[in-house]
């Protein structure tokens, strides 16, 4: 039974990644490499010199994602959110000025995958702080943010289950 429940929410989490645009599928897969240290993405992923910059750039900032894996603060502590939230944003705002993550939805996709069920509680300040800043374009900033749902941004808790999903690169010529 228990791997019957496995697999339904498995399949729900495709489909949640089929519902995102293409722009942001591939920006999901290149960034869990990247992040995961998971392929060269140069390789894989960069198709000019300026997809290339994009991916150093990429490259250089996910750095950070280490500290922040063992740095989540507890949920009802003050103590290490400053350092914790402002990597976060920091990082948030690298990939929606990106421009390929439409919606929080593929935000949160990416970073629960990035950093684990455990960063759930601190995706919706993180994104709305992100969206908001001057580097955001103002109506690009408001399309962002409409994406957030109220029940995103005002749940009572969220699920400690880590995700299943992990999508990776599909070779176009193989398929």
């Amino acid at each position: 039974m228990a791997c019957t429940g496995t697999a339904s929410i498995t399949i729900a989490e495709m489909r949640e990644f089929a519902g995102f645009t293409a722009a942001e599928q591939r920006y999901i897969r290149r960034s869990l490499d990247i992040g995961l240290a998971r392929r060269d993405a140069f390789t894989l992923w960069g198709r000019s010199p300026a997809e290339c910059m994009a991916i150093r750039s990429q490259y250089l900032i996910y750095q950070e994602l280490k500290g922040l894996r063992g740095a989540m603060p507890d949920e009802t502590s003050l103590e290490g959110i400053a350092a914790f939230c402002g990597t976060l944003t920091r990082l948030a705002a690298f990939d929606l000025a990106q421009g390929r993550i439409e919606s929080f939805g593929a935000f949160r996709f990416l970073y629960e995958r990035l950093l684990g069920a455990g960063v759930r509680p601190w995706l919706p300040s993180a994104f709305c702080a992100a969206s908001a800043l001057p580097q955001i374009e103002p109506e690009r900033r408001k399309t962002l943010l409409q994406t957030l749902s109220e029940a995103a941004a005002t749940a009572a808790g969220w699920s400690a289950r880590e995700p299943g999903f992990y999508p990776e690169f599909i070779d176009e010529a193989a398929a």
